[in-house]
Parts: structure tokens; sequence; C-alpha cells
């Protein structure tokens, strides 16, 4: 509702002094919260995202977005905070996850079964809610522009433990992400390092369903990650390109929606698509308009 207002008035005032206008944009309250959650969910999604990506495992991260789906649904019902129920199922289902499904085969199997369950749970949820509907439209697509104050300190706090958690473990879960095997043979712990990622993962997801909702997840964790895996092999600057496209969506994505009353999640969820889209297409024609080796005669 205040961002429909908002976007009718902005777009009425709308300038081509982009200074002033950032200025007009910035001197309410909730876009200035939702630019800084914004910042901090792209970060942490960035990062994440990355070994999401190199790892093979966005179907653990879509599993836990509706694992928290059900959380932010069961915290609704008992009239606490969303993004509590979110942290506590996020992390209850990546612990479950971890530990149940060590191997890739037995991993999927694992998260399809409690992705199922936690679905179920949560349209139980939503069944034993009697107030608006706004509260799941938003659990499910997400509402940035109604991130409080409070929700902001709460998003700062759990990305910085989720960014922690991936410096501190940083060198030997990359390892381990390239080449399982080998990491193994030098005593890496493969097993406690899966456990520890998921649980990261779940508070990376914990943070980003409130920009994208549970629906539209992939868009900050896995796209821009998609997108730097394309552009770069070495591991720092593909992280530091996925963190610049995350943000880079999030933050255009606000500025877009400010001028129009349509879901700021939708302009996000577009303009990664379009840098992945354009990417992909950017880079398949390098990689085809490169001369071959000539082959030597025989």
């Amino acid at each position: 509702m205040i961002g429909t207002l908002v976007a009718q008035s902005g777009a009425a005032r709308f300038s081509w002094n982009l200074f002033a206008d950032l200025g007009q944009m910035l001197s309410y309250e909730f876009m200035r919260n939702a630019f800084l959650a914004g910042a901090v969910v792209s970060v942490v999604a960035g990062i994440v995202g990355y070994f999401v990506i190199l790892r093979r495992t966005a179907f653990a991260a879509h599993a836990l977005s509706h694992v928290g789906f059900a959380g932010a649904a069961g915290a609704v019902v008992l009239s606490v905070n969303p993004v509590w129920g979110l942290l506590v199922f996020c992390l209850g289902g990546a612990a479950v996850m971890g530990a149940l499904g060590q191997r890739i085969r037995e991993r999927d199997t694992v998260i399809g079964i409690v992705l199922a369950f936690m679905l179920g749970l949560g349209v139980l949820f939503i069944a034993l809610y009697n107030g608006y509907s706004t509260e799941a439209y938003s659990i499910l697509f997400g509402e940035i522009l109604g991130i409080s104050t409070g929700d902001v300190v709460l998003t700062v706090a759990i990305g910085a433990v989720a960014v922690a958690a991936i410096g501190a473990m940083y060198r030997p879960l990359l390892f381990a992400s390239i080449d399982e095997e080998i990491a193994v043979a030098r005593r890496v712990p493969v097993r406690a390092l899966s456990v520890a990622f998921l649980l990261t993962l779940g508070l990376a997801v914990a943070v980003a369903v409130q920009v994208v909702g549970v629906l539209l997840i992939f868009s900050l964790l896995v796209t821009p990650a998609a997108v730097a895996d394309r552009l770069t092999t070495r591991p720092a600057a593909a992280i530091a390109v996925s963190v610049v496209v995350a943000l880079a969506c999030t933050w255009l994505g606000l500025a877009i929606g400010y001028y129009f009353s349509y879901p700021v999640s939708f302009f996000i969820t577009s303009l990664a698509f379009f840098a992945y889209a354009v990417t992909r297409l950017s880079t398949g024609i390098a990689r085809r308009s490169r001369p071959t080796a000539a082959v030597p005669a025989a």
C-alpha cells in the first residue's frame, strides 16, 4: 500500500535531475530501510550464491525457501515477526538436509521429502490464519517496501553472521566444492562443511525472502552467481561480480519501483534475468568467434 502511494506520487514528480530524485526518494524512511536491507541481502546472496552454483545446491536453496515459507506462515499465525519463523525453520531444515543427506543421491531425496512436508505444513498454517491475505502475499512474493527499522537491524545481524561463517570456512569449503574426493583424502572435514554451508544457506534464504519472497528466491541467490560464473573462473572475482550484479539489480529495481505502482520484486527478478540472458548471449558469441587452433599435420 505504501509503495503504491509513493509510486503514484513519485511518477508525478519525476524529473531528469537524478540527484534531486534520489534525494526525494531517500527522504522516506521506508525507502532508506529498503535500500539498506536490499544492500545487505544482495551482499549475502552474492557471496553464498557463488557456492550454491559451485556446489550445485540450487535445489537445496529452492527447498529452503519453501521451508522458510512454512516458518513465516507459522509465525504469522502466532502473531510473531515472520523473520523469526523464517530463521528457525530455515536453520532446522538445513540441519536435517545436511545430517541425513551426505551423498548427492541421498541429499536430493532428503531435500525432496523435506520440501514436500514443509509445503504441506505451510498450507496448513495459511488455512489457520484468519488475518489479511497481504501477510501471506508478502511471504510468497516479498515486500521490501514494508521492512521496518527493526527488520533492518535483524537483517544486518543475520547477514553479518552468514558472511562471517563463509569467511571462516572459505578455503576448505572452496577446496571441498571443487574436488570433494581429494578433499576427503586430505582429511578436510567435508561432512561438517556440508552441514555448515547448508546452515549458512538457510541464513541467506531467511534474509532474501524478505526482498523477493519464496517464489522468486532464485533471482538473488542463483542468477547473479550464474552471471559471475560465465564471466570469470577466479573465485574471488566471481564472488565480487556476483555481489555487484545482485546489488545493482536490487537497487535499480527499488529505484524503478519508486516511480511505478508494480511489485518491486518483479523489477528485481526481471533485471536479474536480463543480466543473465545478456551475459549468456554475449559470452556465447565471444566463444564462437574465437579462432580455433590449427591441427598440426601428421
